[in-house]
């Protein structure tokens, strides 16, 4: 009988490389299989990690594409908001080069890579994959599933699925625009937002998410950039944003990280951060299994635990966050923006704001009696949800 990996992996994104190189640096044997036969593509991803992010996949400034240090929020009724941080906030990067770049390291650490070879079903002790070498059986005493929103592997294991799943749209199209900013179009789209990223002179990212009519709201979208805007399209994607983690994120022997765990932030979509966090928790406790024998649930539910105390409650907030935005209208959004305004605000912004964990500035800014005129809508739209523990 072959005798099994320590660890297998099952997708080469940065969480699933993440997790096999920090195996491999420890001595453990690792297997990661990736169905596509390119780290990083198809692209479906708009590229923006903030700079906690890009230090946690730990690689070279080679894919940084460009450094933004503040942000325009952009309201359809008129109002905008801007702000300059004077420090870069986070880098626009090119994701199939740092997916290459983290996966390459992954390799050089000794873990063993198969490219275009898809995850099939599981038994007991092995994964079956099909793929170059066809039909192959590949023995493990732990499996990741990082293989994305739709993890196949959840599927087959019949784990419960994140409870909300985004549709997203995104182009990259001829336009100038401040290298220095995003912009947010909370409006955009009634269910998540509108984005607009700097990719380099006279080009930008365009996107949006949703959950229903996302292709209508996107060609609406795109006119706000000119009428010539669907012409000047260089490149377009399409991905899916889960949101809400699984209620369980481990079992029979197999851990869940990163997208595939639904651990996607709801504030933003981007699950870069939180994977390659969930990773290193995953890493950790795969140690210890291996090191002792025991791959049960009772010492891989140290994942979850290490993992929700690190952001989990950061996650949490987030989807309170999300579900209160279903309620607010394009006039409730003109007015919170004409809020967000007052320096006071904007300085609370700039000095506690986080992409990653925006806890602080959340709590911080309903402290603020300059949004006390706002609360009616807050109120609305359930407000007192973000205060529930």
């Amino acid at each position: 009988m072959i005798r099994p990996y320590d660890v297998v992996v099952v997708g080469g994104g940065p969480a699933g490389s993440t997790c096999a190189r920090l195996c491999a640096e420890e001595g453990l044997s690792v297997c990661l299989v990736e169905e596509h036969g390119a780290a990083g593509v198809p692209v479906q991803c708009a590229g923006l990690l903030s700079m906690s992010a890009f230090r946690e996949c730990e690689v070279s400034s080679g894919s940084i594409i460009s450094t933004v240090r503040g942000a325009r929020v952009v309201s359809s009724l008129g109002p905008v908001l801007e702000f300059d941080a004077g420090v870069p906030k986070a880098h626009v990067v090119d994701r199939a080069r740092l997916d290459r770049e983290m996966l390459d390291r992954a390799a050089r650490a000794g873990t063993e890579i198969r490219m275009k070879t898809s995850f099939v079903t599981r038994g007991d002790h092995c994964i079956v994959t099909r793929g170059v070498n066809g039909r192959e059986e590949i023995p493990f005493k732990v499996l990741v599933a990082a293989d994305g929103a739709r993890s196949r592997v959840a599927r087959v294991m019949g784990m419960p699925r994140p409870p909300v799943f985004l549709a997203g749209l995104q182009a990259d199209i001829l336009h100038t625009m401040d290298q220095s900013r995003v912009e947010i179009h909370p409006d955009a789209s009634p269910e998540f937002f509108g984005w607009a990223i700097p990719i380099g002179s006279g080009r930008a990212r365009v996107g949006l998410a949703g959950r229903t009519g996302v292709g209508d709201l996107f060609l609406r979208f795109l006119s706000r950039f000119g009428e010539g805007a669907h012409q000047a399209q260089v490149h377009l994607v399409s991905g899916t944003i889960p949101l809400g983690t699984m209620t369980r994120t481990y079992g029979n022997r197999t851990l869940f990280v990163g997208d595939a765990a639904g651990m996607a932030k709801p504030t933003s979509g981007g699950g870069v951060y939180t994977g390659v966090r969930a990773a290193r928790h995953a890493a950790r406790v795969i140690g210890k299994a291996v090191a002792e024998g025991d791959s049960s649930d009772r010492i891989l539910s140290r994942y979850e635990h290490a993992w929700k105390s690190d952001f989990g409650r950061e996650l949490d907030l987030g989807m309170r966050l999300f579900r209160m935005r279903h309620g607010f209208s394009p006039g409730d959004i003109s007015r919170l923006i004409s809020g967000l305004g007052d320096p006071a605000i904007l300085d609370d912004i700039i000095t506690l704001g986080d992409m990653d964990r925006p806890h602080r500035l959340v709590h911080r800014l309903l402290t603020r009696p300059s949004l006390y005129p706002l609360l009616g809508i807050l109120i609305r739209s359930g407000v007192r949800q973000i205060y529930k523990e």
